[in-house]
């Protein structure tokens, strides 16, 4: 079984007026931390094993998943007006840099104006200090990535998280600047798997990402007058986050992608009961329609089909072969999602969803192929593999037709050294 492996994307806004963009050194992050877990993600026993003889080499092709750490790559004001003199100069010209492709100029620039900025007061930068503070740190350390400096941009993200958490331990973060203590928390986590400092610092962060999101979701729904106060504290918490409606800054992909990350680094660490909660927590909430609506966001759908793909690989790696069972559901349920979502009219308009969507058909079908040959059926898994190969070759998944190919030939191979059945001539009296 493959399961997919989420990249970063934007998320959290640095003000109300930025704008985010995909930062190019995270998704090559995303791809290295796909490629580093892979040889993890296959997740079967060896019972499995011994039936079907998978490459994980197919989890690198997910390079667009759910959002990872609801943040991204901030593009400033022209003026940066918004933040204090003594560093928009430094702030301008690092950015100008970075932009033109000068990651050692900009790395300077940037330095320097994350050391002027930790000296000026908090009042001078004005409304939710803490959400542009850290947005210095949080271009500097994206350039640092950039630049494959990982261990110095950890630093650089820690330090503003450091300073998001002594601030919301005195309660006087806005709530924008705790989705970015989330968000932050959320890379840190992630930065812990991929660069091995170890499953205990991992833990730590994305524990508390997922904790303070939904610590945040619940006072937002008692501030809106929500009455869900009571449900949280009876641990019906997914049941709030789905019906929840969050307010404008908060999308469902910044409160699900804690929760997913975190099911995932309990799935590595061979700890299912706690990662299938929160898979199924994730799934709901991206697949809870918002109000007035009769469908879930192309985007939050795609996601989620996603996560169903990685709740089926968590599933088969029980005792079997029962959770086999299971586990074909859940592809199905994938597949069914994402054949719905293409009717949708606002696919269309959101190619970028649409496109995750089609990759995760594609391993959808592997899988399900996969998990039909574990079961015997071979000629149904034949049949699901001819399918991710087409679906691959239409959307020019290279990686993804060749491990279709590669099941495929392994069917024939094993349908050809299979002996004669001496009954099949027997005449039928």
């Amino acid at each position: 079984m493959i399961a997919t492996r989420p990249a970063q994307r934007q998320a959290s806004r640095l003000c109300s007026k930025a704008v985010c963009k995909t930062p190019t050194s995270t998704l090559a992050l995303a791809s290295r931390r796909t490629f580093a877990t892979s040889s993890s993600s296959s997740g079967a026993t060896s019972w499995l094993h011994s039936r079907s003889r998978i490459s994980t080499v197919f989890s690198i092709l997910m390079g667009v998943g759910i959002a990872s750490t609801a943040y991204g790559v901030y593009q400033f004001y022209t003026t940066f007006t918004m933040w204090p003199p003594e560093v928009r100069a430094d702030l301008r010209a690092g950015i100008k840099a970075k932009h033109q492709g000068d990651l050692d100029l900009s790395e300077r620039y940037l330095r320097r104006a994350w050391k002027t900025a930790q000296t000026l007061p908090l009042s001078a930068y004005g409304s939710e200090p803490h959400l542009k503070l850290s947005g210095i740190a949080i271009v500097l350390g994206e350039v640092l990535e950039a630049s494959n400096n990982p261990n110095e941009a950890y630093e650089t993200y820690s330090a503003a998280f450091a300073q998001l958490r002594a601030a919301l331990a005195r309660n006087s973060l806005s709530g924008r600047e705790r989705l970015r203590a989330v968000a932050l928390a959320h890379k840190l986590g992630e930065m812990a798997e991929v660069y091995q400092r170890g499953p205990e610092e991992a833990e730590h962060f994305l524990t508390f990402a997922v904790e303070e999101a939904l610590k945040l979701v619940k006072d937002e729904a008692a501030n809106a007058g929500k009455g869900k106060e009571k449900e949280a504290e009876e641990g019906e918490v997914g049941t709030m986050l789905a019906e929840l409606e969050l307010p404008w800054w908060v999308r469902k992909v910044d409160v699900a992608a804690p929760l997913e990350a975190l099911g995932r680094f309990y799935a590595q660490e061979s700890k299912p009961e706690y990662a299938t909660t929160l898979y199924l927590q994730a799934i709901g909430i991206l697949m809870q329609p918002p109000s007035r609506a009769k469908d879930a966001a192309v985007e939050d759908r795609c996601r989620a089909a996603q996560i169903m793909n990685n709740l089926s690989d968590l599933m088969v790696r029980g005792p079997p072969p029962s959770n086999v069972q299971y586990a074909e559901s859940w592809a199905r349920q994938a597949q069914t999602v994402i054949e719905k979502t293409r009717t949708l009219p606002g696919a269309a308009q959101d190619p970028e969803a649409m496109a995750l969507c089609e990759q995760t058909l594609a391993a959808v079908l592997f899988n399900l192929g996969a998990l039909l040959e574990m079961g015997g059926k071979y000629d149904e898994a034949r049949k699901s593999f001819q399918e991710s190969l087409a679906q691959a070759q239409s959307i020019g998944m290279r990686a993804g037709a060749m491990e279709a190919r590669g099941a495929l030939r392994r069917l024939d191979r094993a349908a050809a050294s299979k002996p004669p059945n001496p009954l099949s001539d027997t005449p039928v009296p």
